[in-house]
C-alpha cells in the first residue's frame, strides 16, 4: 500500500516536472524568437509562464493531498472565505494582467508606436504585466495601468498609412476675380511639385471677416510628423513666392470704419465736446 502510494506521488511529481519543463522550453523558444520583434509580448509571456507553472504545481499538490486521504472539497470549502478575500484583493492586479494579455494578443500597439491616449501622447517604451509606459515628446515618462489603457480611446499614429492634411489661408478683399480663379490651380501645381504628396482639392471656401478664404487638402504618404512639417513648409514658401509674383496679398485682420458726415453735422456741440 505504501509502495503504491509512493509510486503515485512519484508519478505525479514527475508529470509536474515534465509539464513545467515543457512550459519553460516553449517560453524560451518564444522569447528568443520575438525578443527583438516584440519585447512587450516577451515580458508579458514570461509573467504568464509563472502563473502556468503555479497552476501545474497546485494541481500536483492537490492530487497528492487527495491521495493522502484528505477531503479536497472540504479543504476548498474551508478556504472559501479566505479565497474570496484574496480574490478581491487581487482583483485589480488580475484585471491588469488579463488586460496585458489582451494587448499582446490583439496588438492595438507595440513597443515603438506613437500613440495618443486622451490628451496624453508618447512613444510606447514598455508593456508590462500591470502597466504600460510611454515616453512623452517633452521627455517625461507616462505610466498607465493596462486596464485604464484598454478602457480609453487609443489613437495609434504608427499605423497611419498616409496623413490627410487640410489647411486654410485667406487673401485680401482687394484681390480681383481673375486672381481668385487662378489660386486653386496655383496651389495644385505647388502641392504636386513636392515629392511624396498627393493633391486632393483646393477651393474658394467662404467670405471671411477680412478675407477671401481658401481650403486645401492633400495627402502625404508617410506617418512621419517631421516629413509632414517639411512638406507643409515647402508649400507655404512656394505660395509666398507665387503670390508675390502675381500681386496677390495674404489677408490679415483688418476693420474698415465708415463715418457718416451727415450725422456729425447734426450734432456739432456733441462733436465739439468730444
Amino acid at each position: 500500500m505504501y509502495l503504491d502510494f509512493a509510486l503515485l506521488i512519484a508519478v505525479v511529481l514527475q508529470a509536474a516536472i515534465w509539464a513545467n519543463r515543457m512550459v519553460s522550453t516553449y517560453i524560451t523558444f518564444y522569447t528568443d524568437a520575438r525578443r527583438d520583434e516584440n519585447p512587450g509580448a516577451v515580458s508579458v509571456v514570461q509573467g504568464v509562464s509563472f502563473l502556468v507553472r503555479l497552476v501545474i504545481w497546485s494541481v500536483a499538490l492537490l492530487l497528492v493531498v487527495d491521495n493522502l486521504g484528505y477531503d479536497v472539497t472540504a479543504l476548498f470549502a474551508g478556504l472559501g472565505i479566505g479565497g474570496i478575500a484574496v480574490a478581491l484583493a487581487l482583483q485589480n492586479i488580475l484585471g491588469d494582467l488579463f488586460a496585458s494579455l489582451s494587448i499582446v494578443l490583439d496588438k492595438p500597439f507595440v513597443i515603438g508606436d506613437f500613440i495618443i491616449v486622451g490628451n496624453l501622447m508618447g512613444v510606447v517604451e514598455k508593456i508590462g504585466l500591470k502597466t504600460t509606459r510611454l515616453r512623452s515628446l517633452s521627455g517625461e515618462q507616462l505610466i498607465f495601468s493596462n486596464t485604464d489603457l484598454l478602457s480609453s480611446r487609443v489613437r495609434n499614429y504608427k499605423r497611419m498609412q498616409e496623413r490627410r492634411v487640410p489647411f486654410e489661408f485667406g487673401v485680401i478683399y482687394q484681390t480681383t476675380p481673375d486672381q481668385l480663379e487662378a489660386i486653386p490651380a496655383m496651389v495644385k501645381s505647388i502641392v504636386e511639385s513636392v515629392e511624396g504628396l498627393r493633391f486632393d482639392r483646393a477651393h474658394f471656401k467662404s467670405f471671411g471677416a477680412s478675407s477671401y478664404d481658401f481650403e486645401v487638402v492633400y495627402y502625404i504618404n508617410t506617418p512621419d510628423f517631421n516629413a509632414y512639417m517639411d512638406a507643409q513648409q515647402k508649400i507655404n514658401l512656394a505660395l509666398c513666392r507665387q503670390f508675390a509674383e502675381h500681386g496677390i496679398d495674404f489677408a490679415y485682420p483688418t476693420r474698415t470704419i465708415f463715418i457718416n458726415r451727415e450725422e456729425e453735422a447734426n450734432f456739432p456741440g456733441e462733436m465739439a465736446e468730444q
